[in-house]
């Protein structure tokens, strides 16, 4: 594996095609590199912040303490990408190709992001922020939400079957608009499927 740690590294006149590198404290934030490839490799603290990143394919790789706010993900494939404290507010996942789309979110903030119409079965989420996270029309079949922030996430025609949020919270679902079908809650939480009643709950 080959080590970068550049922090004004140019990425866009870099191989097209990079595989086994590791990227720390690199800062491409405005910068546009689209239709590249990445296989396997790992990125530390590096700032994406606004770059476009369309038509990028990321294989395999590993996202820590990075920035991807507002970035542009217009085509671009991930498939076992896995995030890490990483900060992705406003994030436009529905645009990103759907037949490479496989990742994991593990306390990262993804306020604000948009997974409209996305196929996100079996995805985790772990000790992340999803408030107002868009997941209109998303399939999140067996999906872990474990211990999230849901406050104002949005679900609607939603397939959530199976899916998990025993330890979610500040979560409104509407039983009558989405598929539950053997999705897991704890007792503690279940006013979250009631909010709609406007019920007054109490708890001894």
């Amino acid at each position: 594996m080959s080590y970068f740690n550049y922090y004004n590294m140019n990425l866009s006149i870099e191989p097209s095609t990079r595989q086994n590198d590791h990227f720390e404290n690199v800062f491409i934030a405005e910068e546009d590199l689209q239709d590249r490839t990445w296989i396997n490799c790992e990125f530390i603290r590096c700032n994406f912040q606004g770059s476009d990143l369309s038509g990028n394919n990321f294989i395999e790789c590993h996202f820590t303490d990075c920035d991807f706010t507002q970035t542009k993900l217009n085509g671009t494939g991930f498939r076992e990408v896995v995030f890490s404290n990483c900060k992705i507010d406003d994030v436009n996942f529905s645009v990103c190709n759907p037949f490479i789309f496989s990742f994991s979110f593990t306390e990262c903030v993804l306020d604000h992001a948009d997974f409209h119409e996305t196929n996100m079965n079996k995805t985790s989420f772990k000790n992340c922020s999803l408030i107002g996270t868009n997941f209109e029309e998303t399939d999140l079949t067996e999906a872990i939400f474990e211990n999230c922030d849901l406050d104002g996430a949005r679900f609607i025609d939603s397939i959530l079957e199976k899916t998990d949020f025993r330890t979610a919270h500040n979560f409104n679902i509407d039983p009558t608009l989405n598929r539950l079908k053997r999705s897991k809650f704890s007792g503690s939480n279940l006013i979250g499927l009631l909010q709609r009643y406007k019920l007054d709950v109490e708890y001894n």
